[in-house]
């Protein structure tokens, strides 16, 4: 498949309801926070991770498009089956000193796992295929308002031990945002899409999964999460036309002035200054 030829970023909103989007695991798993803004976080390997479910499941590991770092994976075994794909012999820890085989390898990894040729990977373990940088970058997610987690107990009727069967129950805890909307930025180079064989149908899985990932990753713990807007920017040319921050800047998330707290996507008013954007660039709404 041909590689992209033109640079994009994008802009995601995505929001939580009662539910915790990314627990910090050095915190207890409370939500993720800046603790000097009180502004809720969501780490980009976490949305990576959204991400990569998402075309797992759609894809169903149809060839090309399986994936890499997924749970239960084991790196060796996945870099071994480039080997025995190529009919190259594995020295532990090292590339074949032929250029021409390590190239080989490498490329097999990127045409034959998603994840891969997108976001790029460190495959220097004992079966080495190398290392990709991906085109395909995210920031950090941050709240456009402060959060306030709550801390909710919960109680369960089963016991897990004998010697607890005469208690009525046990109790727990859970931590929750009541609300919070989300704004994450990424980035897409040409340049290094070329070098993975990032395609035009990467790119449209890629778009897909942001706009569906979360109708396919409810759990009691996450509460009620939804893909809420994505704006992508698309350049004429593969070096592109306009600074990325410019271009990021021109999408402003406005509160209703309420002095309340938000509670709904419906208390925020999202707003493109699109005399921001130059002509050469495509501001497309995808959601």
């Amino acid at each position: 498949m041909t590689a992209i030829n033109n640079r994009y970023e994008f802009v995601y909103l995505f929001d939580v309801e009662n539910g915790n989007p990314n627990g910090d695991p050095d915190a207890g798993n409370l939500p993720r926070i800046d603790p000097e803004t009180s502004h809720g976080l969501v780490t980009d390997v976490c949305l990576k991770r959204k991400i990569r479910n998402y075309v797992e499941i759609s894809k169903e590991s149809a060839e090309g498009w399986h994936i890499y770092v997924k749970e239960k994976a084991v790196l060796n075994r996945n870099n071994a089956l480039a080997y025995k794909a190529l009919n190259i012999t594995s020295e532990a820890k090292k590339l074949p000193k032929d250029e021409k085989k390590a190239a080989e390898l490498t490329a097999w990894m990127c045409s034959n796992f998603f994840d891969v040729r997108t976001f790029g990977a460190v495959m220097t373990t004992e079966v080495n295929t190398g290392q990709v940088r991906g085109p395909v970058q995210i920031n950090f997610a941050r709240s456009i308002d402060p959060i306030m987690p709550s801390d909710v107990s919960i109680t369960r009727m089963a016991v897990t031990n004998e010697k607890d069967l005469e208690k009525e129950r046990t109790m727990g805890r859970k931590s929750i945002v009541p609300y919070g909307l989300y704004r994450a930025e990424g980035y897409i180079s040409a340049h290094f899409a070329e070098k993975t064989g990032f395609s035009e149908d990467d790119l449209n899985v890629l778009w897909e999964a942001l706009v569906n990932m979360y109708d396919h990753d409810h759990s009691a713990a996450r509460g009620k999460m939804n893909s809420r807007k994505l704006f992508v920017f698309k350049h004429s040319t593969k070096l592109g036309n306009a600074p990325a921050h410019k271009l990021f800047e021109s999408i402003q998330i406005k509160g209703n002035g309420a002095d309340k707290p938000s509670r709904s996507f419906s208390d925020y008013e999202v707003v493109v200054d699109r005399s921001m954007i130059p002509e050469n660039v495509e501001m497309i709404e995808k959601l």
